[in-house]
């Protein structure tokens, strides 16, 4: 994509493993233009959190390794960037939101102290200035009572607040890029939707891009502006949002969207199903990897790997069913 923010080529990641090569991510291409939100979606185990921990060089090592592969944010390639390099752009020029905030803040220190010290870090901003500034993004993510949580810790928040924190801490330094790993999974329905507003609203305040790495696809429909859909590793198809939904092309994607409860329509009886199961990433595969589950497969699908090409104008998909 020209003038793109982040641009992903030819991206594999492998964990070596006793029982074998891991190939968690083959081959993936992205890109994310400035301010936009891209939706990077697939069954768990297909490679959505590996690729993104690949941009900000945080893959586990050993066992994983990039083997493959260019990640150009700003035109730079990160995966050449020294290690020093990567600390000064993950919060400040790229912000993340974990799954679990439970998990990924610090049990024992304060709410205060973890949000303000992205500005200690990046911004060279002294700790009371930063606690300031804090206070005023607290408020801003909606935390009550902000005085008092700013002295409090973790465990003492609840689960959507500390949610909220984390989109505090990830947006305090105004990134150009902010990457949300399952942003929303651990709230109920109603958290949910406070929390993808919440974010949006920042994003479009700030004009900052977003990869929304997600297994649900409703979240996908209400925040993307478009999606990659991923399988075994690999981008099987990459659409603007509603021509996706209206007409999606590969039969991964097609059996995504059939397997989804549809309120307000006529379907009845028991959701449709994916027959089988995801291949193993130690599993060898010599053609396209759904090929096993897929319904219209043919003999080439079974022995040759289809590459992902524009198959319509802002479409791609990896499937021979689209070529000639």
């Amino acid at each position: 994509m020209r003038g793109a923010l982040l641009d992903i080529r030819g991206l594999s990641v492998h964990f070596f493993t006793p029982e074998g090569i891991g190939r968690a991510v083959e081959a993936v291409n992205l890109s994310i233009a400035p301010g936009e939100t891209l939706g990077l979606v697939g069954e768990s185990g297909c490679g959505k959190s590996v690729t993104t921990l690949a941009v900000v060089g945080l893959v586990p090592s050993p066992p994983g390794r990039i083997v493959a592969g260019e990640v150009r944010f700003l035109g730079r390639d990160l995966l050449k960037a020294d290690p020093e390099a990567l600390r000064h752009i993950r919060g400040r020029e790229i912000g993340m939101i974990f799954q679990e905030p439970m998990t990924a803040l610090n049990p024992v220190l304060t709410i205060g102290r973890q949000v303000a010290e992205p500005l200690v870090a990046h911004l060279g901003m002294s700790r009371a200035d930063a606690l300031k500034k804090a206070a005023r993004w607290l408020d801003r993510v909606r935390i009550p009572s902000v005085e008092k949580r700013l002295g409090a810790y973790p465990h003492e928040l609840s689960g959507g607040m500390r949610q909220r924190v984390m989109i505090a801490m990830a947006m305090i330094c105004r990134p150009r890029l902010l990457i949300a790993d399952e942003p929303t999974t651990a709230l109920d329905v109603t958290l949910q939707r406070q929390v993808l507003s919440l974010m949006t609203g920042l994003q479009a305040e700030l004009d900052t891009a977003m990869l929304l790495i997600t297994h649900d696809l409703g979240v996908v429909a209400q925040t993307a502006s478009r999606v990659s859909v991923m399988y075994a590793g690999r981008v099987v198809e990459t659409a603007d949002v509603r021509p996706l939904f209206a007409d999606p092309l590969h039969p991964y994607t097609q059996g995504l969207l059939q397997s989804m409860p549809m309120l307000g329509t006529s379907r009845r009886g028991r959701l449709h199903e994916i027959r089988g199961t995801v291949p193993a990433a130690t599993d060898p595969i010599s053609g396209c990897p759904f090929a096993e589950r897929c319904p219209s497969a043919f003999d080439r699908c079974r022995q040759e790997a289809p590459a992902l090409e524009m198959v319509r104008p802002r479409r791609k998909v990896s499937c021979w069913l689209f070529r000639d």
